[in-house]
C-alpha cells in the first residue's frame, strides 16, 4: 500500500504542474463550461460531470490533436479518491461512468503526449 501511495504521490508531483482555481490573468476562458489551467503554453479545460469527464487541450487558441495522448485524472474529495483513465475521444480526452464531482473537488490530470508528461491541477467551482 505504501508503494502505491508513493507512486501516486510521485505521479502527482512530477512533470510540470499548473493549478486552476478560477480565471487567471492570461485570458484563458472556458469554451466548454469547464475550468481552465495553463501549463507549457497549453490551455487545459476540464469539464467534470457526474457521468462524464472531458479534458480539452488548446495551444494558443488552436485545438491540440489528442489522438496519441493519454491521461490519468485523480479526483479528490476530502479523503475520497477516484482515479480515472482518460482516452482520446474526438477532440478531447475523456471517460464515461460515475464520478464523484462536486463544488470544491480537486482534480489532478497527468497528461502524456509525444514523450512529454504534464501535470495540471484543478479545483472545481
Amino acid at each position: 500500500m505504501k508503494l502505491l501511495a508513493s507512486i501516486t504521490a510521485l505521479a502527482l508531483f512530477s512533470g510540470t504542474v499548473a493549478h486552476a482555481a478560477g480565471p487567471h490573468s492570461h485570458g484563458e476562458k472556458p469554451l466548454h463550461g469547464g475550468v481552465v489551467a495553463e501549463a507549457r503554453d497549453i490551455d487545459f479545460e476540464l469539464v467534470a460531470q457526474q457521468d462524464k469527464l472531458r479534458l480539452y487541450l488548446r495551444d494558443h487558441g488552436k485545438k491540440v490533436d489528442v489522438n496519441n495522448a493519454t491521461a490519468t485524472l485523480t479526483l479528490l474529495n476530502g479523503a475520497d479518491k477516484q482515479e480515472v483513465a482518460l482516452v482520446p475521444q474526438d477532440e478531447w480526452l475523456g471517460a464515461a461512468g460515475e464520478f464523484r464531482v462536486a463544488k470544491g473537488t480537486k482534480a489532478v490530470a497527468v497528461v502524456k503526449q509525444a514523450g512529454k508528461t504534464v501535470t495540471v491541477r484543478f479545483v472545481l467551482p
